[in-house]
C-alpha cells in the first residue's frame, strides 16, 4: 500500500495517523517532491475508477491561473488534464492510498482509509 501526502495537509497527516494505528504495511510518496509521471497519473486513475478532473483541486491558485474550471470534461481532454496534474501535482486532491487489490480511493475521510485498509492483503502464514 502507498500514500500520496502532503505533510502540510492535516487530511493526510489524520490518514498516516490511522494507518499506523491499525499496524498498517505502507509506503509513503510525498507527491510535491516525487512528482508523479503522466503514467502515473494515468494509472491511479485507473485505480481510482475516476477521471483526472475528478480528483483536481479547482479551488488552489494555479487552478484559476490555468483556468481549469472552464475546461471541457470529456475523453478528448483527458490527457491535457493528466499532463496539467503531472505538471503541477499540488492540484491533485489528496491523499492518495493505493491499496494491496490493486484499487485505490482518496483517503480524506476515516472511512475512505478504512475501505483502503480492508484491501489490504492478509497476512502470510508460514508453516512451522
Amino acid at each position: 500500500m502507498e500514500i500520496w501526502i502532503n505533510p502540510a495537509c492535516s487530511k493526510c497527516r489524520s490518514a498516516i495517523s490511522l494507518l499506523d494505528a491499525e499496524g498498517a504495511d505502507y509506503t509513503v510518496r510525498r507527491y510535491l517532491e516525487d512528482v508523479p509521471t503522466e503514467d502515473e497519473v494515468r494509472e491511479v486513475l485507473e485505480r481510482l475508477g475516476l477521471e483526472a478532473w475528478d480528483i483536481t483541486r479547482t479551488q488552489e491558485a494555479a487552478a484559476r491561473e490555468l483556468g481549469l474550471k472552464e475546461w471541457p470534461r470529456d475523453a478528448g481532454a483527458r490527457e491535457r488534464w493528466i499532463a496539467v496534474l503531472a505538471a503541477h501535482p499540488k492540484l491533485i486532491q489528496r491523499p492518495v492510498i493505493t491499496a494491496d487489490d490493486g484499487t485505490a480511493v482518496v483517503a480524506r475521510t476515516e472511512e475512505a482509509v478504512r475501505d483502503a485498509l480492508s484491501r489490504r492483503e492478509p497476512p502470510s502464514s508460514t508453516p512451522m
